[in-house]
C-alpha cells in the first residue's frame, strides 16, 4: 500500500511511499532536487524505518529548518503513529 504525506518547508511538496515488515521498499518525492531525492530515495530503499529515521531526522537545508531527507523522517515518524 502507497502511503502520501505533504511536505512543507522544501522544494518537494509530496512523499510516496511503501513499507513492508517496517522495510521501505520505494519511495517517490514529488518536487525537489531530482538528482537529490532520487539519491535520498535511493539509499533507504530496503532499510529499517527506524533507522532511516535515526540517520535523516533534523538535517536541515539552509535557513529553512528542514530538508528533504528531514521531511521523510517526519513523513516515516507520522507513518509509524498511524500503525
Amino acid at each position: 500500500m502507497k502511503y502520501r504525506y505533504q511536505t512543507s518547508g522544501t522544494c518537494s511538496q509530496m512523499i510516496e511511499f511503501e513499507i513492508e515488515n517496517n522495510v521501505i521498499q520505494s519511495v517517490e518525492f514529488i518536487g525537489g532536487c531530482m538528482g537529490n531525492t532520487q539519491g535520498v530515495a535511493s539509499l533507504v530503499r530496503g532499510m529499517d524505518v527506524d533507522e532511516v529515521i535515526v540517520r535523516l531526522d533534523g538535517i536541515l537545508c539552509g535557513s529553512k529548518g528542514t530538508s528533504c531527507p528531514d521531511q521523510l523522517a517526519r513523513a516515516l515518524k507520522a507513518w509509524k503513529k498511524e500503525q
